[in-house]
Protein backbone atom coordinates (compact mmCIF):
# COMPACT_ATOMS: atom_id res chain seq x y z
CA UNK A 1 0.00 0.00 0.00
CA UNK A 2 2.78 2.53 0.68
CA UNK A 3 4.15 1.65 -3.36
CA UNK A 4 0.76 2.58 -4.00
CA UNK A 5 0.24 5.87 -2.13
CA UNK A 6 3.71 6.74 -3.88
CA UNK A 7 2.78 6.26 -7.28
CA UNK A 8 -0.57 8.37 -6.80
CA UNK A 9 1.08 10.63 -5.95
CA UNK A 10 3.43 10.56 -8.49
CA UNK A 11 0.23 11.20 -10.65
CA UNK A 12 -0.94 14.51 -8.63
CA UNK A 13 -3.46 12.91 -5.92
CA UNK A 14 -3.26 14.47 -2.70
CA UNK A 15 -4.33 13.31 0.74
CA UNK A 16 -4.42 9.67 0.07
CA UNK A 17 -5.72 7.05 2.17
CA UNK A 18 -5.55 3.67 1.56
CA UNK A 19 -8.17 1.18 3.21
CA UNK A 20 -8.13 -2.50 4.41
CA UNK A 21 -4.92 -2.76 2.45
CA UNK A 22 -7.15 -4.26 -0.53
CA UNK A 23 -7.06 -1.20 -3.40
CA UNK A 24 -9.21 1.07 -2.16
CA UNK A 25 -8.35 4.23 -1.77
CA UNK A 26 -9.89 7.93 -1.15
CA UNK A 27 -8.03 10.60 -2.34
CA UNK A 28 -8.12 14.16 -3.73
CA UNK A 29 -7.25 15.29 -7.30
CA UNK A 30 -7.63 18.09 -9.41
CA UNK A 31 -8.42 16.48 -12.77
CA UNK A 32 -12.29 16.74 -13.04
CA UNK A 33 -12.30 13.74 -15.36
CA UNK A 34 -13.33 10.52 -13.88
CA UNK A 35 -12.90 8.41 -17.07
CA UNK A 36 -9.61 9.83 -17.79
CA UNK A 37 -7.84 9.30 -14.16
CA UNK A 38 -8.71 5.69 -14.36
CA UNK A 39 -7.16 5.52 -17.65
CA UNK A 40 -4.46 7.32 -16.88
CA UNK A 41 -3.69 5.54 -13.10
CA UNK A 42 -4.73 1.66 -14.53
CA UNK A 43 -1.71 2.82 -17.36
CA UNK A 44 0.87 4.14 -14.55
CA UNK A 45 0.00 1.22 -12.24
CA UNK A 46 0.47 -1.18 -14.65
CA UNK A 47 3.70 0.39 -16.03
CA UNK A 48 5.32 0.74 -12.63
CA UNK A 49 4.31 -2.72 -11.10
CA UNK A 50 4.11 -4.95 -14.42
CA UNK A 51 0.31 -6.35 -14.35
CA UNK A 52 -2.98 -4.99 -15.21
CA UNK A 53 -4.67 -3.02 -12.51
CA UNK A 54 -8.15 -1.82 -13.60
CA UNK A 55 -9.87 0.99 -11.62
CA UNK A 56 -13.31 2.42 -10.86
CA UNK A 57 -13.56 5.80 -8.98
CA UNK A 58 -15.90 7.06 -7.30
CA UNK A 59 -16.79 10.62 -5.81
CA UNK A 60 -16.58 11.17 -2.31
CA UNK A 61 -20.24 12.77 -2.47
CA UNK A 62 -21.74 9.29 -4.45
CA UNK A 63 -19.99 7.12 -1.68
CA UNK A 64 -21.66 9.67 0.66
CA UNK A 65 -25.08 9.59 -0.69
CA UNK A 66 -24.60 5.71 -0.75
CA UNK A 67 -24.23 6.13 3.13
CA UNK A 68 -27.24 8.45 3.85
CA UNK A 69 -29.66 6.11 1.73
CA UNK A 70 -28.66 3.01 3.00
CA UNK A 71 -30.08 0.57 0.66
CA UNK A 72 -29.48 -2.01 2.92
CA UNK A 73 -32.13 -0.89 5.79
CA UNK A 74 -34.82 -3.22 5.01
CA UNK A 75 -32.39 -6.21 4.81
CA UNK A 76 -32.73 -8.00 8.14
CA UNK A 77 -29.23 -9.27 9.48
CA UNK A 78 -27.81 -12.33 10.48
CA UNK A 79 -24.75 -14.25 10.57
CA UNK A 80 -25.15 -15.69 6.97
CA UNK A 81 -26.08 -12.46 5.49
CA UNK A 82 -23.34 -10.76 3.20
CA UNK A 83 -24.59 -7.18 2.06
CA UNK A 84 -22.36 -5.87 -1.07
CA UNK A 85 -22.02 -2.90 -3.25
CA UNK A 86 -20.70 -3.37 -6.89
CA UNK A 87 -19.19 -0.31 -9.36
CA UNK A 88 -19.71 -0.71 -12.90
CA UNK A 89 -17.00 1.06 -14.77
CA UNK A 90 -19.33 1.91 -17.47
CA UNK A 91 -23.58 1.93 -17.89
CA UNK A 92 -24.47 -1.00 -19.02
CA UNK A 93 -27.70 -2.03 -20.26
CA UNK A 94 -29.49 -5.14 -18.82
CA UNK A 95 -33.18 -6.25 -19.26
CA UNK A 96 -32.78 -7.87 -15.51
CA UNK A 97 -36.11 -6.77 -13.90
CA UNK A 98 -34.84 -5.46 -10.28
CA UNK A 99 -35.32 -6.62 -7.38
CA UNK A 100 -33.92 -9.71 -8.58
CA UNK A 101 -33.48 -13.36 -6.74
CA UNK A 102 -31.45 -16.37 -7.97
CA UNK A 103 -33.78 -19.38 -8.43
CA UNK A 104 -32.58 -20.78 -4.98
CA UNK A 105 -32.96 -17.22 -3.62
CA UNK A 106 -29.11 -17.22 -2.57
CA UNK A 107 -28.37 -14.22 -4.27
CA UNK A 108 -30.68 -10.60 -4.44
CA UNK A 109 -29.66 -7.84 -6.59
CA UNK A 110 -31.91 -4.98 -4.44
CA UNK A 111 -31.43 -2.00 -7.14
CA UNK A 112 -29.02 -0.42 -9.81
CA UNK A 113 -28.66 3.22 -9.67
CA UNK A 114 -25.38 5.59 -11.04
CA UNK A 115 -23.16 2.32 -12.02
CA UNK A 116 -23.79 1.24 -8.66
CA UNK A 117 -25.16 -2.08 -7.61
CA UNK A 118 -26.70 -3.53 -4.24
CA UNK A 119 -26.96 -6.94 -3.25
CA UNK A 120 -27.69 -9.33 -0.36
CA UNK A 121 -25.65 -12.64 -0.48
CA UNK A 122 -26.78 -15.55 2.03
CA UNK A 123 -24.72 -18.22 2.84
CA UNK A 124 -27.09 -19.78 4.77
CA UNK A 125 -28.90 -21.01 1.67
CA UNK A 126 -25.65 -21.40 -0.74
CA UNK A 127 -22.10 -21.72 0.63
CA UNK A 128 -20.56 -20.35 -2.10
CA UNK A 129 -20.12 -16.49 -2.51
CA UNK A 130 -22.08 -17.19 -6.66
CA UNK A 131 -23.14 -14.16 -6.32
CA UNK A 132 -20.34 -12.29 -8.17
CA UNK A 133 -21.02 -14.68 -11.18
CA UNK A 134 -24.57 -13.80 -11.79
CA UNK A 135 -23.60 -9.80 -11.69
CA UNK A 136 -20.60 -11.02 -14.48
CA UNK A 137 -23.60 -12.45 -16.43
CA UNK A 138 -25.78 -9.77 -16.20
CA UNK A 139 -23.41 -6.85 -16.19
CA UNK A 140 -20.10 -7.76 -17.67
CA UNK A 141 -16.31 -8.17 -15.92
CA UNK A 142 -15.94 -4.46 -15.61
CA UNK A 143 -17.04 -4.25 -12.14
CA UNK A 144 -15.64 -4.35 -8.83
CA UNK A 145 -17.51 -5.51 -5.46
CA UNK A 146 -17.01 -4.01 -2.29
CA UNK A 147 -18.76 -5.52 1.45
CA UNK A 148 -20.66 -2.93 2.50
CA UNK A 149 -18.75 -2.85 5.74
CA UNK A 150 -15.81 -1.38 3.69
CA UNK A 151 -18.56 1.19 2.14
CA UNK A 152 -18.84 2.37 5.74
CA UNK A 153 -15.40 2.32 6.38
CA UNK A 154 -14.74 4.43 3.61
CA UNK A 155 -17.25 6.66 4.72
CA UNK A 156 -15.66 7.35 7.93
CA UNK A 157 -12.23 8.23 6.12
CA UNK A 158 -14.17 10.68 4.47
CA UNK A 159 -15.60 12.18 7.26
CA UNK A 160 -12.14 12.39 9.24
Amino acid sequence: MADLKKELAKLGMENIVTLLNSGNVIFVSENKGITELEEQMSKHLEDVFGFFIPTIIRKSSMISDLLEVNPFKEVALAKDIRLYVSFLRKDIESNLQLPWASEDGSFKILGMKDKTIWSVLDLSVSKTPKGMGFLENYYGKDITTRNWNTIVRMGKKLDS
